[in-house]
């Protein structure tokens, strides 16, 4: 990285609808040269789980109406084997490694954000666990932390009837965000170290982004707030080499 203005990949991940795609989408508009500067990230793209997790349903339900029997979840969207969020991690390691194989210069002039949540008391710790060695040692992570409560008050909010497919507005029924997301592993791994994550013997730098009053509704909250988080990160990625 010390030779990039630019974070080469940057995993966004938190509790769901703490205010990772509205991070996102921030950064979609924001002005190009402004972006670098600011907050380090380059022209980029975008690798989220979730399009894996919807395409799982979709599958299903395709089965299930030919009277075959589904794969990976039953009638009521509830995964049927856990291994399926580890799974949705491979795909996006899969998919960033076929990008660096087609262009051995892809990082010069740009940014691959991953974007996850997982809860559990060990998700979090889990799904880096499975993200490629290519992934880790490019990698620098911003966690958005928000309260469980927080995240259901807004995961109700952003739900669109006809949109449920869509990144900024799907929504999961308040049983599941129990079933799924009551706990999170986040202050257990930060306890560790207060800036890396140690995961197969690399060391991923990484900041809080803290949504909570929120401040990912508004572009002047959202922006000051991201700019220290990003200094902050880059600060430690740099001095770690």
């Amino acid at each position: 990285m010390a030779s990039l203005p630019h974070f080469p990949v940057l995993i966004i991940t938190g509790r769901p609808a703490a205010g990772k795609s509205e991070l996102i989408d921030f950064l979609k508009k924001a002005d190009p040269a402004e972006r670098i500067r600011r907050f380090h990230v380059a022209d980029f793209e975008e690798l989220d789980d979730f399009v894996y997790v919807w395409e799982t349903f979709e599958i299903d339900d395709i089965l299930s109406r030919h009277g075959r029997q589904r794969i990976w979840t039953d009638p009521k969207y509830y995964f049927t084997d856990n291994f399926i969020w580890n799974l949705y991690v491979e795909r996006l390691s899969l998919e960033y490694r076929k990008k660096i194989a087609r262009d051995p210069h892809y990082h010069d002039k740009r940014t691959t954000l991953i974007e996850f949540a997982r809860g559990g008391e060990n998700g979090i710790a889990e799904a880096m666990s499975y993200l490629h060695d290519e992934v880790l040692k490019r990698a620098c992570l911003i966690y958005i932390r928000v309260s469980y409560e927080e995240s259901v008050r807004k995961n109700r909010r952003r739900a669109r009837k006809g949109e449920e497919d869509s990144i900024l507005y799907h929504s999961l029924p308040d049983e599941k965000m129990d079933f799924y997301y009551k706990t999170n592993d986040w202050e257990k791994l930060a306890a560790k170290d207060p800036q890396f994550i140690h995961v197969k013997g690399f060391n991923v730098p990484y900041a809080v982004f803290e949504n909570e009053p929120e401040k990912t509704m508004d572009p002047r909250l959202i922006g000051a707030e991201l700019e220290r988080t990003a200094g902050r990160l880059w600060s430690i990625a740099s001095h770690a080499g």
